[in-house]
């Protein structure tokens, strides 16, 4: 139950004790009168009621008023006094409930005994007016417990929102880096052939040396762009872009034998040369893999791990399984990786599942649709 419906249905219930212990307190004045209801007792009932129901008053108001008649009035108006010593014990006022307490009890040695607080046993009453104290400050500690855990839960909530945004962020900047480096590869092998070209010892029609210088120019600029954009993307302190860079994209068939040489169990099963795809599923196949080989490495250790990769059209999948194992010492989980891989894979188009598999064992799996002119060209663009 959330903490404002907690509070409606406290509201609900005041309003449904406070007119029923008003209505009490107005019968036991009567009674006590001869069947009078046209009293001052009475009618000092109803406004002890109406002060206990508009939460506007000061906190002083409602108490002062219940002391003050039952005081006067005595045992007919208790169950009113009660509920103002549980309001101001459960405000952490126990001091403000233990003296008007006091003050109603002293009051009543000097009223008539028919109505005195001290008959029919002597300190009996005493004993009655604490138990509303202790109750209050139970509630009052309660409800105050549970604010501090909502409040702490908000916090994390809105914690782990800014991680996860802080995650997606750092992915996107490793997206653009690993592309920069791509495309910087390529549009350097463009600019060097061109200018091979416009110097070959053989002559070019004029136009044909136009197109080539064009080229290395649009080139050229282009990988000036490239920098200047991944200088912005980086972070502080982050090491400069080189003029170029080595492309980046790794198969996954190292990261499986990395996995192998370090003690783990894992087989590789792959559908399709890499080139079929382009080079950004080729780079979030590499993640993926890299990332479901450390979580099992660190939640199912000793397990055997199962990955299948198929790069053929109509779409890039990824599928990695484990067994359950034994999870490393001071592993904890974050979830943010996942959180990463999925904003990569949702900005190509595609779709991951991660969760388990039955069995206690782990699945990852991830399809990425190829471009159209993938599908109808069979060549990666």
């Amino acid at each position: 139950m959330k903490r404002r419906d907690g509070f409606r249905w406290g509201v609900y219930g005041r309003w449904c004790l406070v007119p029923l212990l008003t209505a009490l307190a107005v019968l036991n004045s009567a009674t006590s009168a001869g069947g009078r209801y046209l009293i001052p007792a009475t009618v000092g009932a109803v406004l002890c009621g109406a002060a206990l129901l508009v939460r506007r008053l000061p906190w002083y108001a409602a108490a002062g008023l219940t002391t003050v008649a039952t005081g006067l009035w005595g045992w007919p108006l208790l169950v009113l006094l009660l509920v103002a010593l549980f309001d101001l014990a459960s405000q952490r006022r126990a001091w403000a409930a233990l003296a008007c307490a006091a003050t109603a009890l002293v009051a009543n040695l000097l009223i008539p005994p028919a109505i005195s607080l001290w008959t029919p046993q002597r300190y009996g009453s005493t004993l009655f007016v604490l138990l509303p104290l202790v109750g209050g400050l139970w509630v009052g500690n309660r409800r105050r417990l549970l604010r501090a855990l909502g409040d702490q839960v908000e916090h994390l909530r809105i914690e782990r929102a800014l991680r996860e945004e802080a995650a997606r962020a750092a992915e996107r900047s490793r997206i653009a880096a690993e592309m920069h480096d791509v495309l910087a590869h390529r549009l350097s092998l463009i600019a060097l052939h061109t200018g091979v070209l416009t110097t070959r010892s053989e002559p070019l029609p004029e136009p044909v040396v136009e197109r080539l210088t064009l080229l290395r120019t649009a080139s050229t600029e282009a990988l000036a762009d490239l920098r200047d954009v991944l200088g912005a993307l980086r972070g502080p302190g982050a090491e400069p872009v080189e003029a170029a860079p080595l492309p980046v994209l790794r198969d996954v068939d190292e990261l499986v034998e990395q996995a192998r040489a370090a003690g783990q169990q894992a087989e590789l099963e792959r559908d399709g040369p890499p080139e079929d795809a382009p080079a950004a599923h080729r780079l979030a196949v590499y993640r993926l893999v890299q990332e479901a080989l450390t979580n099992a490495r660190k939640h199912a250790g000793g397990a055997p791990v199962r990955v299948r990769v198929t790069y053929r059209p109509p779409a890039t999948t990824v599928e990695v399984t484990n067994a359950p194992g034994n999870p490393a010492a001071h592993a904890v989980a974050s979830g943010f990786g996942l959180v990463g891989l999925r904003e990569r894979v949702t900005a190509l188009g595609g779709d991951l599942h991660a969760g388990p598999n039955g069995a206690g064992s782990w699945r990852l799996a991830a399809r990425i649709p190829h471009p159209t002119s993938v599908e109808q060209n069979g060549v990666p663009t």
